[in-house]
């Protein structure tokens, strides 16, 4: 007789494995890998409840202002009592103002003003600048795989033990300086925390969390394949619990037959004509524009295990992800021209950790002559493929398959890198190949 699988009780297992060597274990660092939705911010929120009810205060570290605020408002929120310190720059709007309206948080640009609360949390910039404290005993350090070594190494004289949570499968650690001079060297700046901790401690316990509550079942196994093969994850939700339906029947355009689509399956791709384009392809940035518009004219509603009745798609529930930012601009401006408002565009950097309902994706190699590094990126695609709870439709002109196959990767092996897999190339084929049953072409 087959097991039932239980998300849950699956989850339960490996949350309680990594509070056990968090609170119980010896070794001075624990790695978390979570997959998109994993529950990455409920785990990191409740070890830290958990650590400092056992009496072990902790300073965290997260890598934006954004995740900051969040975690501190997540805190209050499971535990209005805890003593919780913001830790924040001297900017002028160093944090986001409902944490005043918090009657447990302290602020202060001065870790000294801090001290003696159970959890104080900074990003990595700041905590760079703390000196002559005493270390805590421990740390939890969020979205550790965005976090350069470089910054571990300014911090890690803060605390004696760490717990490191984050997405393998997410966009690299950002450089603005090259940095082939380390390439392979144990000390490489360059290389996220984890894989160079690992790299100097690969007895080091590893876990991971099983189970993504935001993908659906349509999008987890596409997402675990093609990103994660060596750790993969299952969806919470099964084939039906969610449900995406339209109050307006389709008009037989291709925006409205691509929309059709994805509600049906989860996936659409909205083909153009094969050309090369300029970077902001005004054709495939108004494809984009009108797929959104007519998400919200034909009142989107999603039902799914969070609400039985259905919920409107609202404009804050809708992103546009793209590779670069005056792509993003150009969309705003579509969008705007046709009158829409309040809907997330951006890069996949900035929708990083973020989620929606329904993601529309302009995709990065769409109207391009060459399959650059940047473009092929596994996590720029990873990121801009795993944002959504119910559908995803992406947006590109005819010809990517072939682009690919004209353009192999050419990156110099370098020795003592670990190849990072699935590669760019692999994945991008992975992704095409399943769009391509759900292709509805554009017809000018």
């Amino acid at each position: 007789m087959t097991a039932v699988f239980d998300p849950g009780a699956q989850a339960a297992r490996a949350t309680d494995a990594i509070l056990a060597d968090t609170l119980g274990g010896t070794s001075r660092g624990i790695v978390v890998d979570s997959p998109p939705g994993a529950g990455k911010s409920t785990l990191v929120v409740r070890a830290a409840l958990e650590l400092a009810s056992a009496g072990h205060p902790l300073m965290v570290v997260a890598q934006t202002n954004a995740q900051v605020d969040d975690l501190v408002v997540r805190l209050a929120e499971k535990n209005p009592e805890l003593p919780v310190g913001r830790l924040h720059s001297n900017d002028t709007d160093p944090y986001d103002k409902v944490l005043d309206g918090l009657a447990n948080v302290r602020k202060s640009a001065k870790a000294g003003d801090l001290a003696g609360l159970d959890v104080v949390i900074s990003t990595a910039a700041k905590w760079a600048h703390v000196k002559n404290v005493e270390p805590w005993g421990h740390a939890i350090v969020d979205e550790a795989y965005q976090m350069r070594s470089d910054a571990l190494l300014a911090v890690a004289g803060l605390f004696e033990r760490a717990l490191f949570v984050g997405d393998p499968g997410q966009l690299d650690p950002f450089s603005i300086v090259g940095a082939d001079q380390w390439a392979g060297l144990s000390y490489d700046p360059s290389a996220s925390a984890v894989s160079t901790l690992l790299a100097h401690n690969p007895r080091l316990p590893q876990h991971r969390l099983p189970v993504s509550w935001r993908l659906p079942a349509s999008a987890a196994p596409l997402v675990s394949d093609a990103f994660y093969p060596y750790t993969p994850f299952r969806s919470g939700t099964d084939h039906g619990d969610r449900r995406l339906s339209f109050g307006v029947a389709s008009d037989g355009s291709a925006p409205d037959r691509v929309l059709d689509e994805a509600a049906e399956s989860g996936w659409g791709l909205l083909e153009l004509p094969a050309r090369h384009t300029p970077r902001t392809d005004p054709e495939a940035v108004r494809a984009v524009a009108l797929v959104v518009r007519r998400l919200l004219d034909r009142g989107g509603a999603a039902t799914s295990e969070r609400s039985p009745d259905p919920v409107p798609v609202t404009a804050d529930r809708v992103a546009v992800g793209t590779a670069h930012r005056d792509q993003a601009a150009a969309v705003r401006a579509a969008l705007a021209e046709l009158g829409v408002t309040g809907v997330a565009v951006d890069t996949a950097n900035r929708l990083q950790g973020r989620e929606f309902d329904v993601t529309v994706v302009l995709h990065p190699l769409s109207g391009r002559p060459d399959a650059t590094a940047f473009h092929l990126e596994t996590g720029r695609l990873c990121v801009l493929a795993s944002r959504h709870r119910h559908a995803c439709i992406v947006v590109c002109r005819a010809g990517v398959t072939e682009l690919l196959d004209e353009h192999p990767s050419t990156e110099p092996v370098q020795l003592g890198v670990t190849v990072k897999f699935p590669d760019g190339w692999e994945a991008n084929h992975s992704v095409l190949a399943h769009l391509a049953e759900h292709r509805v072409t554009w017809r000018p």
